[in-house]
């Protein structure tokens, strides 16, 4: 269960990084029923350190709550200079005993570092992917991922794609209602689709001849269960098919088909958390038509079984009797 988080904060540290982390972890927000983390923001040496944008910063300690802490975070800095050697090997001590390990953009740079990237698929900002692959050969680097989980290492794309990667961690350890809870008091999505090639450029403009698709991708969340056809989707668009394919993955990084079923898994999460549905019938109401088709897709994209999925979050949400 995540409990504690330290943040690791080089010099030149970028603050809305750094406030990332502390808005998802560091802001008590136990009276509204929100789970608390003991929050500690960590220098190398337990000193105030500079960041990108001029100001000091006054850290909570040294590294120390690094060698007990649930979750260690490194968001974005100024990479380029030497990383301290004893932050590297706070990082893989982390990692030894199994906590979880995140990185907001450039912060992918210190796991690398650290050797934490090996045989493992990773992203960072997109201005940088080039950078980290040729750094560190051996990582599977993801350039169009906004984020990327792999075991316990997450790592993110620039800025708010670090808000994705949290409410992501927060889902995987308290459930989506929980998740969906803190975006909704942040003010921010509870899960984004696509990838990062939908902020490096935006090939089909809208205009008002080809109007946004938010209205249809509105109406697909609302009918998840309801068959649908690309053809069908499109004509509710008013485009022609091919259009209609383009212009959807130039707003969402990604394939009709891809982003509905990415909704349709987590909208299956959630009966699985709350209710207690029949599988058969979880797999009807988001839209998989039979137990196997949720199985499939779940195992896919979650990385488990939908009844081992139920019986993980019954285990840490039932109070014990």
């Amino acid at each position: 269960m995540l409990r504690s988080v330290a943040v690791v904060a080089l010099d030149r540290v970028a603050p809305f990084e750094l406030g990332v982390l502390a808005e998802v972890f560091g802001t008590d927000r136990t009276a509204d029923g929100f789970p608390g983390y003991r929050f500690s923001v960590c220098t190398a040496d337990g000193g105030p350190v500079r960041t990108s944008s001029g100001f000091g910063l006054t850290p909570h300690a040294d590294l120390a709550p690094v060698d007990d802490a649930d979750l260690v975070a490194v968001p974005a800095h100024a990479h380029g200079g030497e990383i301290p050697p004893h932050v590297l090997d706070a990082l893989r001590r982390a990692a030894q005993r199994g906590a979880y390990l995140l990185s907001v953009c450039s912060g992918a740079f210190v796991l690398g570092a650290a050797g934490l990237l090996d045989g493992r698929e990773c992203t960072t900002h997109w201005r940088y992917v080039d950078e980290l692959q040729a750094r560190h050969p051996l990582a599977r680097v993801r350039c169009n991922s906004l984020y990327v989980a792999d075991g316990p290492v997450l790592t993110s794309a620039g800025t708010a794609a670090g808000i994705d990667a949290c409410l992501h961690l927060v889902r995987q350890e308290h459930g989506s209602a929980t998740a969906t809870r803190l975006a909704r008091r942040m003010v921010v999505p509870p899960h984004r689709d696509g990838g990062q090639a939908q902020y490096v450029e935006a090939p089909i403009p809208a205009t008002p001849e080809a109007p946004t698709l938010e209205p249809v991708l509105r109406w697909l969340i609302g009918h998840l269960d309801w068959p649908t056809t690309v053809n069908e989707l499109a004509e509710r668009a008013g485009m022609a098919p091919r259009t209609f394919a383009r212009r959807f993955r130039a707003e969402t990084g990604t394939t009709p088909h891809d982003w509905l079923t990415s909704q349709r898994v987590l909208l299956a999460r959630r009966l699985l958390e709350e209710t207690r549905l029949p599988v058969e019938e979880v797999a009807d109401r988001a839209g998989f038509g039979d137990a196997a088709a949720l199985r499939h897709h779940f195992a896919r994209r979650v990385g488990t079984t939908p009844q081992a999925y139920r019986a993980t979050f019954r285990d840490r949400l039932e109070p014990a009797v």
